[in-house]
């Protein structure tokens, strides 16, 4: 049965949603954001955005708000964990312009969700907002909330995160698996590049865990990732506090300038890191599912927001591009769920090779990534170049391509 999508429905108004709810909107759709929160808040961290992402905010108009806020490193650079020297070191800072039509651009959380927030219509959004469940019939899909109310539209999409109500409720719940990691978050108010954190993005890799350290807030602050190796369940929770203390006891014996580091953070969070297989379908009917929601993913690769605001650019093309709602949900499903596929097992691969635990080990790992230097530094170390080079502006027709904010 032909269906027909102008009114769309988004449960969840994090990253993923509101950049989906930007999209929708600049290229003509009727949009309503359910948001379970009192207000718009993002958690105190720092983000990476890639040049993959970063097409998809220069496509909406918003490139030149997220360089007033945004942070450009240098490079990539793989540091021993005790000596800090270099493994590796990928060129950022210029060269991504040039191979890939964007910049890497570190950002804060709570700055990069403000960059789509900011543009939604007051009249759209709407807070306390607990999505209980979905239905659907050939008439439309229905969001049910907590307070009692309703909303029907002609899509629903569920953009809820990774403990999404609504793919729970389409596919049943997913019991995650405990990779055995645990990570800490901190961001680090520092007034300016000093000289024990390099200007770059930084993954010192060390036996059995790793640390990346770069720029956020314009390079006033510096955001803190830290994964440990544990034998003991961690909760999955953004919000659980932990310590500077509990944080520096993890790293015994790690180069003095991240101890340095480390001993200069105030709040610090942690959580565990749980992974999930990738999904076979993203669809119900008038029902569809779009970033941690669908293929929540571990965050080696730094491409969770990345692939949500991905989505949402190529859905909204899809919806704008077919006439007909199926046609435009398989559309969808077919460009996004092999690449999101991909990213998924590539990060979980990460977190084997990041941590690796004897010498000789990783001193195998780092001559591959000195050899491969000599021939492609973009290739080396992270081996993310093939992230980097997708262009969702490709996706569809021109005439799908959206009417810029502020260009």
């Amino acid at each position: 049965m032909k269906t027909t999508i102008k009114t769309v429905g988004i449960v969840g108004g994090g990253i993923g949603g509101a950049a989906l709810a930007v999209s929708l909107l600049q290229r003509g759709f009727d949009v309503q954001l359910f948001e379970r929160a009192d207000r718009f808040g993002e958690v105190g961290a720092g983000i990476q955005m890639t040049p993959n992402a970063v097409k998809v905010i220069k496509a909406l108009g918003l490139f030149d708000t997220l360089m007033a806020k945004g942070f450009l490193p240098n490079a990539v650079v793989g540091r021993n964990w005790k000596t800090a020297k270099e493994n590796f070191r990928i060129p950022l800072k210029g060269s991504c312009e040039t191979l890939y039509d964007a910049p890497y651009v570190h950002i804060h959380r709570a700055d990069l969700h403000a960059l789509f927030a900011d543009t939604l219509p007051g009249e759209i959004t709407h807070f306390n907002k607990l999505c209980t469940g979905v239905r659907q019939d050939e008439n439309g899909a229905t969001a049910v909330f907590a307070d009692g109310t309703e909303f029907t539209a002609d899509l629903i999409v569920g953009a809820d995160g990774v403990r999404s109500v609504v793919r729970a409720q389409l596919f049943g719940s997913q019991d995650p698996k405990f990779t055995g990691h645990m990570c800490y978050r901190a961001v680090v108010p520092v007034g300016g590049v000093v000289d024990y954190v390099s200007p770059d993005s930084s993954f010192w890799m060390g036996p059995n865990g790793h640390v990346v350290t770069y720029y956020v807030n314009g390079g006033n602050a510096v955001n803190i990732v830290a994964v440990s190796e544990t034998k003991s369940w961690v909760e999955e929770s953004w919000n659980a506090k932990s310590s500077k203390e509990e944080m520096l006891a993890r790293f015994p014996g790690w180069h003095p300038n991240l101890i340095k580091l480390f001993s200069n953070a105030d709040e610090v969070f942690r959580w565990g890191l749980f992974d999930r297989d990738p999904m076979e379908s993203w669809t119900r009917g008038r029902i569809t599912l779009l970033g941690d929601a669908a293929h929540p993913m571990l965050p080696f690769l730094s491409q969770g927001a990345a692939m949500a605001i991905e989505d949402g650019f190529v859905l909204a093309s899809a919806l704008a591009l077919h006439s007909d709602g199926n046609r435009a949900l398989a559309a969808y499903e077919a460009e996004r769920r092999p690449r999101t596929s991909r990213v998924q097992l590539e990060a979980r691969e990460r977190g084997r090779t990041y941590h690796l635990p004897t010498p000789w080990a990783q001193f195998k790992r780092d001559l591959d990534y000195r050899i491969r230097a000599i021939f492609s530094p973009q290739t080396t170390g992270i081996k993310t170049d093939w992230v980097y080079e997708y262009d969702a502006r490709r996706f569809g027709s021109a005439t799908t391509r959206p009417r810029a904010v502020n260009a």
